[in-house]
């Protein structure tokens, strides 16, 4: 679609669409429960949403409002984000502008060459422009009213193997942007650009090179082909103004001899001043890891009491199987415990946190029984946390790996560097569940099995209405209610959902959206249950 028939459009829909009003920085940190504006819904990336016309006593009168096809488009993982009513959704290189009320095409845009490498998780939003990641790792700015193409920066050679399936992040005057893959020994790093030129403004290496503090956590010159990739987006304290990002696995994943040592920064927290990129403080996840448990898990932000005091904490669960509580301010350690009842690698965490190890649980040729699998007890889908019920909620994944370790050889321009794999354990096969986890301690309160589902992907979000909604690879999209984990209301979209749902209203009408298959779905109340 071209400008003018863009433009022409946009002002037939609704008032607040058609106006497309910049998005601010106050709009970015205040987040307005009508719009969907980051990748987590806000900052602090809780993904909890404080409309409630949908709730606990309504929720099963919610039916489909619309569902629009996106074209060519296979296993959607895009996180909509939505501005005064204009959705806007990406698969790899491509990004649409939709009617949030109607599913109508707005204007779309092709990213050309048009190479095919993984999926993208999504856009971000600033100003009049929309950012996205390409499958030949650039940085795209579009023109959020037209599509049209306003600048890109090159992030890395895709003839190296990188490519960028990270949904940018907008703080201030800066694009905060990570990179794949590190499963191909190619070493990551994080980004800022300029907002409105594309200008780098700086970049943090995951890994530290020789003379930098924990290079001596890398034996010889195992650090040139490290890993450690950024490939899912984290979160941000505009108070401390401080970036946390969660950074993947070392490579070869399943191999550690050639690579002796805790290799930071890998599997780590990490907490970056965002106007210098600045390391100010990590936490270690997984030292060493051999089982490819990336710790690029979404970090959520709570300002919680805490053994009875206020502080600001950061709460993960880990794919490692582990939830932890930390100080934010700090990185201090403050809690771990385990959030599935089948875990063999590790008999527990010190008081600095660093995990007790069962030396015999390690890959080997012969194949090893881990558990959790490789695939995670979690892994990219969002979750949840509601300060109504003070509740940690997380998709996850309960059942065991044989692990199997080789020996491999870097080669360059994006070939696999794993040293081998995992497969599925038939002793302890994969099921999915939905829990609700106590802040603080970590303690299961609640779980929802997802009847048939063996594979995760999709995540969570919470709402004021009392409920949580959830996806799973049958492609149903469940309402629970957040207390209890009852099962209020399902949808069955027809296509496996590995995405994390949103939801946003428009002139007073709350709708609740996924991306399912090759679908985007929305949702609302109809009748009388709307009013």
């Amino acid at each position: 679609m071209n400008r003018r028939s863009a433009l022409k459009l946009l002002s037939s829909l609704p008032a607040a669409a058609a106006a497309q009003a910049e998005v601010t920085y106050d709009d970015l940190r205040k987040a307005d429960p009508k719009d969907w504006l980051t990748y987590q819904g806000n900052y602090n990336a809780q993904r909890h949403s404080l409309l409630k016309q949908v709730h606990t006593g309504n929720v099963a009168d919610l039916t489909a409002a619309w569902i629009y096809h996106v074209p060519n488009a296979n296993r959607l993982q895009c996180v909509p984000i939505v501005v005064d009513g204009v959705m806007y959704i990406s698969q790899p290189n491509e990004v649409y502008a939709l009617d949030g009320t109607t599913g109508r095409l707005i204007w779309s845009y092709n990213h050309e060459p048009a190479l095919q490498r993984g999926p993208n998780r999504g856009v971000a939003v600033y100003g009049n422009k929309v950012y996205v990641g390409t499958p030949d790792a650039y940085l795209v700015a579009l023109d959020a009213r037209t599509g049209s193409l306003l600048w890109k920066a090159k992030l890395a050679d895709a003839k190296d193997g990188y490519w960028a399936p990270v949904a940018p992040l907008a703080i201030k005057d800066k694009i905060i942007m990570g990179i794949a893959p590190g499963d191909h020994g190619l070493n990551g790093w994080l980004d800022a650009y300029s907002a409105e030129t594309g200008e780098r403004l700086w970049r943090w290496h995951s890994i530290p090179r020789p003379g930098e503090p924990g290079n001596e956590t890398w034996a010889g010159d195992s650090w040139k082909t490290a890993g450690g990739d950024t490939w899912l987006t984290g979160s941000y304290d505009p108070e401390l103004n401080v970036v946390y990002w969660g950074i993947g696995n070392p490579a070869p994943d399943f191999d550690g001899d050639v690579r002796k040592g805790d290799n930071l920064y890998t599997e780590c927290m990490v907490a970056l001043d965002a106007d210098t990129g600045k390391l100010k403080w990590y936490f270690q996840y997984t030292p060493h890891d051999v089982h490819d448990w990336d710790a690029v898990e979404v970090p959520v932000l709570v300002d919680a009491d805490f053994k009875g005091r206020k502080r600001k904490l950061l709460v993960q669960a880990n794919r490692n199987g582990f939830y932890y509580v930390l100080d934010r301010v700090t990185g201090e350690f403050l809690h771990g415990s385990p959030f599935l009842k089948r875990l063999n690698w590790a008999t527990g965490l010190t008081k600095e946190g660093r995990p007790i190890r069962v030396k015999e649980v390690i890959p080997t040729t012969q194949g090893t029984r881990t558990c959790p699998a490789t695939a995670g007890a979690t892994n990219w889908h969002s979750p949840t946390y509601s300060p109504d019920t003070n509740l940690f909620y997380v998709a996850m994944m309960e059942g065991c790996g044989i692990n199997y370790k080789s020996r491999d050889t870097f080669r360059p321009g994006g070939m696999p560097y794993m040293a081998t794999g995992y497969v599925e354990d038939p002793e302890a096969p994969w099921q999915t569940y939905v829990r609700a986890l106590d802040l603080t301690t970590g303690a299961i309160q609640w779980e929802y099995k997802q009847v048939g589902s063996k594979r995760y992907g999709a995540g969570l979000i919470s709402t004021a209405g009392g409920l949580v909604f959830a996806g799973d690879d049958q492609g149903f999209f469940t309402a629970l209610d957040a207390r209890t984990g009852k099962p209020l209301w399902h949808f069955n979209t027809g296509q496996q959902i590995t995405a994390s749902p949103v939801s946003y209203s428009v002139k007073g009408k709350q709708y609740l959206s996924v991306a399912a298959g090759s679908n985007i779905v929305a949702f609302a109340l109809h009748g009388r249950a709307a009013k």
